[in-house]
């Protein structure tokens, strides 16, 4: 199986009788944590961690509202979701937490303008606080676009 680019040596999955797990990291999106995975592929399945709005060279906010925080957001996740060998096209289930309900059209907007049908099963919930004082957070789950397993 090859693996995506970008990933990280995985394990002899020879000597284990349980599904591999590959880490994805990119430089292409910002990491939220040095010891974290952006990602990780298991099962044909790519998992994502929360993704923010930082800018991935300056790991700064983007200036500007809502709007401008969803684009940037989707770039990153779209940046992740391509380093582990799937793509926005291929997203199953989405949780977007947003900081303030008021915002949800507007996210809305920007959020599908990314998107193809079918679109993914999607939650959404407000929430008091993200990190970095970003105004929402996406995490998601989508098909390996190649349907290999790792």
């Amino acid at each position: 199986m090859t693996k995506p680019p970008g990933a990280p040596p995985s394990h002899d999955a020879s000597s284990d009788s349980g599904p591999t797990r590959v880490a994805i990291r990119t430089s292409g999106a910002p990491a939220k944590s040095a010891i974290t995975a952006q990602a990780v592929c298991a099962g044909g399945f790519v998992f994502t961690a929360g993704v923010i709005p930082l800018d991935p060279d300056t790991h700064q906010l983007p200036s500007g509202d809502i709007t401008t925080q969803t684009h940037q957001v989707m770039r990153n996740l779209g940046a992740v979701l391509q380093a582990a060998g799937s793509s926005l096209d291929q997203l199953v289930s989405v949780t977007v937490y947003l900081r303030d309900w008021a915002d949800f059209d507007a996210m809305n907007q920007v959020y599908v303008s990314y998107l193809n049908p079918p679109l993914p099963a999607r939650a959404c919930v407000e929430v008091s606080h993200i990190g970095d004082d970003a105004s929402l957070e996406i995490v998601a789950v989508a098909l390996r676009e190649n349907g290999e397993e790792n």
